[in-house]
């Protein structure tokens, strides 16, 4: 293989790495993107960078309408807060009737910039939430210097692919027959 080969192919692969959409790797994310209307769903959220080169500090993701009797895990080595509150409505599961639960989950530890995490909770994808739609997990990224507020839901007619800071969503489907 000729010098001049070897350039132009890592040129070609670099070229192509650039036209890749850097938001693509910069997002908060969830791992698993669909889940079944009345059945559990275990929400795992990526996040995969600081804030520029500052390490993640905080973070707080707003749990949505229908994602009901959320349960946090905790990390080693972070404190971990809930906020609870009344749901918009009452949840018939199978062992209750609910009308409260968590609201928003706050996970404080530190990660570098340099470093990947998943922050993990498990809940119930109520009964009566509509096929087809999506819960969208507003997520705050606090960082010793600065802040990615992963909170855009996407307006109709839209994508996640249209905003800057889009927040990580998961599609409801029916459930298994």
């Amino acid at each position: 293989m000729t010098q001049t080969f070897v350039f132009s192919r890592l040129g070609a692969i670099l070229a192509a790495c650039l036209l890749l959409p850097i938001g693509a790797f910069a997002h908060a994310t969830l791992e698993v993107k669909q889940a079944q209307r009345n059945a559990s769903y275990k929400a795992i959220m990526r996040i995969g960078h600081g804030c520029g080169s500052s390490p993640t500090l905080k973070v707080r993701i707003r749990i949505p309408d229908g994602y009901v009797n959320v349960k946090p895990m905790p990390k080693a080595g972070w404190t971990l807060e809930t906020i609870i509150g009344p749901y918009a409505k009452a949840y018939e599961l199978e062992h209750a009737k609910i009308s409260e639960g968590v609201k928003e989950i706050i996970w404080t530890g530190k990660l570098l910039d340099s470093h990947y995490d998943e922050f993990i909770m498990n809940g119930t994808i109520a009964g009566d939430v509509e096929v087809g739609s999506t819960l969208w997990f507003p997520t705050v990224q606090e960082c010793e210097s600065g802040f990615n507020r992963w909170i855009e839901i996407p307006a109709a007619g839209k994508s996640s692919s249209d905003y800057k800071e889009p927040a990580p969503g998961v599609k409801i489907t029916a459930p298994a027959q």
